[in-house]
């Protein structure tokens, strides 16, 4: 067991150390409590599981007489045991939940399912609620949803969709209403929203134009902040955007977003900003020929600020505080258990826009540089729009 932390600045980062590449994914509960991934190397791979919400983190090894295979997945649930998912005998899956007991590991066998198809079963993200967790299999025609832990009875089939669904964005803060992103046949992908609560019944979310590809990569229940990817705005070339559930305004692609050598991805929003969705700091990850770094943004600024990723960061793995600061997990072999924590640069206050004269001021002005803005089109009546409705017309071109 290992404890240490670091706190950095967006500026204060040129330590050495040298990196431990974990061999699969790092997931994070969705209140920012504890994380899990595979540790170990070769073929002595073994579940660890990271508390993060104590004075400082600390890992605990849950190693099994038999070590874990490298394609295990692993969820962390709200009470500090961990889900792991294992694939035997070709489309079986088995499900289990570890803890530690004394000085070992205690394991409690959950069951299995039979995935209907080929490709694996996935575990979804960890559930809001901290004590469900699903999983998926996506075939050429449909989708099957099951509750592997938190259930009554082992996991059980909870829905049935039609078509290839990827994905899993939650969006409440119950576990009920799930996002998929799902394509029918040969047609567009759009994602849709998924109540688990009524059998799996699907409404659709994301529709910005008729063909083009809407994909949800991230929300925030509390502000309604939503992070999408999509080819609406440049057919053929899917661009980083946002937009605010239940919100007028359309679908924002701002410039600032966009790299011509990088790819750029979110992976955690500030929650805690009710209402105020320009306010939430987004953490995504950009990855390029020369590695991958950090890249910090407010929908309310007017540039993506990028930043050295600390040492030893696992890639793409960090939860944000609600008070502004994204912690982000690092292992080094000096430090094999450490957070950095980092802030959204402040941005100065745009310089006010002098009126014509004597009389009511100008409108609204211009949003952020290199988005559309809401208040160039004309004052329209008021009334509640889902945001697949939310028009690309009126809009400047996105430059």
């Amino acid at each position: 067991m290992t404890a240490c932390a670091i706190e950095t600045t967006a500026e204060d980062d040129d330590r050495e150390g040298t990196p431990v590449r974990p061999p699969a994914g790092f997931a994070i509960t969705a209140n920012g409590a504890y994380a899990a991934r595979l540790a170990g190397s070769g073929d002595a791979l073994y579940a660890e599981r990271w508390t993060l919400d104590g004075p400082e983190p600390y890992a605990v090894p849950l190693p099994l007489d038999q070590p874990e295979e490298a394609d295990a997945q692993l969820l962390p649930l709200a009470d500090g045991r961990v889900l792991v998912c294992r694939r035997v005998d070709g489309r079986r899956h088995t499900f289990s939940l570890l803890y530690p007991t004394g000085p070992g590991t205690g394991e409690l066998r959950l069951g299995s399912v039979e995935a209907p198809g080929p490709g694996p079963v996935e575990l979804l993200p960890p559930s809001p609620d901290g004590i469900c967790a699903y999983a998926r299999h996506a075939g050429p025609e449909s989708t099957t949803l099951w509750l592997v832990a938190g259930g009554a009875f082992g996991p059980e089939r909870v829905a049935e969709l039609p078509g290839h669904c990827a994905g899993g964005v939650w969006l409440d803060r119950t576990g009920r209403m799930l996002a998929l992103d799902r394509r029918l046949g040969d047609g567009p992908v759009k994602t849709v929203a998924v109540d688990l609560e009524r059998g799996g019944e699907v409404s659709p979310l994301l529709q910005i134009t008729e063909t083009s590809d809407d994909r949800l990569l991230l929300a925030d229940p509390d502000s309604g902040l939503l992070l999408i990817r999509s080819d609406a705005p440049s057919p053929g070339h899917e661009r980083l955007g946002w937009g605010v559930l239940g919100s007028l305004l359309p679908v924002r692609f701002p410039d600032c977003l966009r790299l011509d050598d990088a790819a750029v991805t979110p992976f955690a929003v500030q929650p805690g900003q009710v209402l105020m969705p320009e306010s939430c700091g987004v953490a995504l990850r950009i990855d390029a020929a020369a590695g991958s770094w950090v890249g910090l943004w407010r929908p309310s600024g007017r540039r993506m600020h990028q930043v050295a990723a600390p040492p030893g960061w696992v890639a793409g793995a960090g939860a944000w505080s609600p008070e502004g600061l994204l912690r982000l997990p690092c292992s080094t072999r000096e430090l094999p258990c450490a957070l950095a924590g980092l802030t959204v640069p402040e941005e100065p206050e745009p310089e006010p826009v002098p009126g014509p004269g004597p009389g009511p001021g100008p409108g609204p002005g211009p949003g952020p540089e290199g988005e559309a803005a809401a208040g160039d089109a004309p004052p329209r009546a008021c009334r509640p729009v889902p945001l697949q409705q939310a028009p690309l017309t009126d809009r400047k071109p996105a430059g």
